[in-house]
């Protein structure tokens, strides 16, 4: 039966090209134009899986996902690794004196800062996606009106490319990760785990739970922390490890769960290949 994935944008955007790299193009896409629209599409079993950007190599953590994840209690059970590369496009024939205003999402417009200082006329806009734009440039035929995003985007709806690889940083990557309501059924060969916990004000806990990794032989790739609106001054911390033995994030497990509270796995799966 054909799988069903929820992304976030539409059609030829980066989550749709991560879609198509992790499960190949045989799938029915959900196309979700906010996060939260993809993960209601996910909690209500409308898509089987969804792709959820979670952190980008210039602009950082996502971190309202995190708690989207968190909230609905989604399992992670995958990731990948997308290079970035932003095109300034238009309609055919459009030259960029006659540009006065470039839409595109907030975060491709961050990622885009140094090279949009060039052009103080053209006023940045912020919009729910980056493939969505290019389409409606063509669709309403915008003159005057920029997009940025990738570049099968420009491709498929036949706009001019007035500037590649825009990106401040040339290497500019995003890592996607992969829900599911379910959890792996296999995860014997797995090497990466995502865990959350939170802890008590104590001088050095944090620093203890770091011990216990690396004690375990557990590589630590990324944690964030994430404040708990409901208690001020409180954290929850995400947490990616690497590991080699299963048995090693297992022991772990079970001494971090002692001395952490509210500990959650959030999915343990294959790490992606950078």
């Amino acid at each position: 039966m054909e799988k069903s994935i929820a992304i976030q944008g539409v059609m030829c955007s980066y989550h749709h090209m991560v879609s198509n790299a992790y499960f190949g193009k045989n799938t029915k896409i959900n196309q979700c134009l906010s996060f939260d629209f993809l993960a209601e599409s996910l909690a209500n079993k409308e898509s089987d899986c969804a792709v959820m950007a979670i952190e980008n190599s210039i602009a950082g953590s996502i971190i309202p996902n995190y708690a989207i994840i968190d909230a609905n209690a989604f399992n992670i059970v995958g990731e990948h690794y997308l290079d970035i590369q932003h095109q300034f496009m238009v309609l055919p024939g459009q030259t960029m004196e006659e540009i006065s205003e470039v839409h595109s999402h907030p975060m491709a417009l961050l990622q885009c800062k140094t090279f949009l200082r060039q052009y103080p006329h053209v006023k940045l806009v912020e919009a729910e996606d980056t493939a969505v734009v290019a389409e409606r440039i063509r669709e309403k035929n915008l003159k005057g009106i920029a997009a940025i995003a990738g570049k099968l985007a420009a491709e498929t709806y036949n706009l001019d490319v007035l500037a590649a690889s825009i990106q401040t940083i040339k290497q500019n990557q995003t890592r996607f990760v992969i829900l599911s309501n379910n959890k792996n059924k296999d995860i014997s060969k797995s090497n990466k785990a995502s865990i959350k916990f939170e802890l008590d004000h104590k001088r050095g806990s944090l620093a203890t739970i770091l011990n216990v990794m690396s004690d375990c032989k557990l590589s630590l790739t990324k944690i964030q922390s994430l404040p708990k609106i409901e208690e001020p001054w409180r954290y929850s911390f995400f947490v990616d490890v690497t590991f080699s033995e299963l048995e090693d994030f297992i022991k772990a497990e079970k001494l971090i769960s002692l001395m952490a509270t509210h500990y959650k796995v959030l999915g343990i799966y294959n790490k992606a290949v950078l």
